[in-house]
């Protein structure tokens, strides 16, 4: 059978969402056939379509036509007023952004607020934590996910990784405040304003004669490329601080997995792939996020220039050594190889023997408060190293960032 593409699935139905003709497209290589059952979702049931083929039939067709009719740069210096959840949408736009925007701007039914707030208790005591995870597992994790990194590189965000990194670190600090998805908060602005952007990639990106040389589909950022993105941040995140031995109590646990459940909904990814529990999470990731893992020229690429935004500092003398190592520490010999980071003996073998006992310092398991300064000096120092490395990576949202619409991918390529 003929993969779908944008043109006949368009045509079939008027939007991307045609489940009807996308469930029965079966990938060309049969032992990656879709297998989790929707039964493990937050919906609790659905069609069971492999997300490979699912895109958003909602946000699609409408930011292609904005596109098309050149109503874009409007649109964004619009929407540059629009920062808090509560807040009412910018006069003068475009009827039929507005309709969709009221309706995605909704919480799901199922968002509970008690867990909500739990997750912001999660988010207060493990900040440190986060902070390195999203940027060296997450983050760098990203380089190795093959449709992902060639996605960035050649759509415009590959111009510019520091502006783009910024705009992305957003969202993992916007679903951390006490706010996040209250009145006052940014968090549902942040992820509306991102599925318009995800919008235009679709729209853009297979008009660009580079990606579509390398590229192994022909529409980027399907719901599957976005749950295996999703799995590269809170599944990873909580898989590592299992492997780390953090205590954590159940509830908020859950409560981080919940905010992480509404954010995936409000990105517009369809309840059916949304894990209900970090079991399911943990199979999901296992056969959408696990076996994809790849180096690509792009992701090396896209991974050398991260490991050196931390050059305005000290020119990468130290950063980029220490923010390598923290990559190989949380990501494994193998991928770190992939994207070609060198070997950082002290540093390497520093975060080796520090971590464990750094952790168990930090969740009062571990006293050292009658320990000689030199070790008492050790501890803080490495803290503070932590700190600013994830610095680098999460902006602290003490300045506007600007989440617009791309109109053209990437001008160097």
């Amino acid at each position: 059978m003929e993969k779908p593409s944008r043109r006949n699935v368009l045509m079939a139905g008027g939007t991307l969402g045609a489940l009807g003709a996308l469930s029965v497209a079966t990938p060309a290589n049969a032992s990656s056939l879709w297998t989790w059952s929707p039964k493990g979702s937050v919906a609790g049931a659905g069609k069971g379509a492999d997300p490979k083929w699912v895109w958003d039939e909602e946000a699609d067709p409408l930011v292609a036509s904005l596109l098309d009719r050149g109503a874009v740069p409007e649109v964004n210096r619009l929407l540059r007023t629009w920062t808090k959840n509560g807040q009412a949408l910018p006069a003068g736009l475009p009827a039929d952004l507005r309709a969709f925007m009221e309706k995605a701007r909704q919480l799901p039914s199922w968002a509970d607020q008690g867990k909500l707030a739990k997750a912001f208790e999660f988010n207060q005591k493990r900040g440190l934590y986060l902070g390195v995870t999203y940027g060296f597992a997450s983050g760098m994790m990203s380089t190795a996910i093959p449709k992902e990194a060639r996605a960035v590189y050649y759509s415009q965000g590959g111009a510019d990784m520091k502006d783009r990194i910024t705009k992305t670190a957003k969202l993992g600090y916007d679903v951390g405040t006490e706010n996040a998805f209250d009145p006052d908060g940014e968090m549902i602005v942040t992820c509306v304003k991102t599925r318009l952007v995800h919008a235009a990639v679709r729209h853009l990106l297979p008009k660009s004669p580079y990606w579509s040389k390398v590229a192994d589909e022909e529409i980027p950022i399907s719901q599957a490329d976005m749950m295996v993105t999703w799995h590269s941040l809170p599944t990873t995140v909580m898989q590592n601080l299992v492997k780390w031995k953090v205590p954590i109590p159940s509830a908020e646990s859950a409560a981080f997995l919940h905010s992480w459940q509404v954010t995936a909904h409000m990105l517009g990814i369809l309840d059916e792939y949304i894990p209900n529990s970090w079991d399911e999470a943990n199979s999901q990731a296992k056969q959408v996020l696990d076996p994809i893992l790849a180096p690509t020229p792009e992701g090396i690429k896209l991974a050398d220039i991260l490991l050196n935004l931390g050059s305005v500092i000290d020119g990468g003398l130290l950063t980029k050594p220490v923010l390598g190592a923290l990559t190989r520490f949380m990501l494994g010999d193998e991928i770190a190889g992939w994207l070609k980071i060198p070997r950082e003996p002290l540093w390497d073998n520093l975060l080796k023997t520090l971590w464990p006992p750094f952790i168990a310092v930090r969740e009062g398991l571990l006293d050292i408060t009658n320990a000689p300064k030199a070790l008492r000096d050790l501890y803080w120092t490495f803290d503070e190293i932590l700190r600013q490395a994830a610095l680098i990576y999460l902006s602290e949202g003490d300045f506007p960032i600007s989440i617009e619409i791309p109109q053209t991918n990437n001008p160097h390529y």
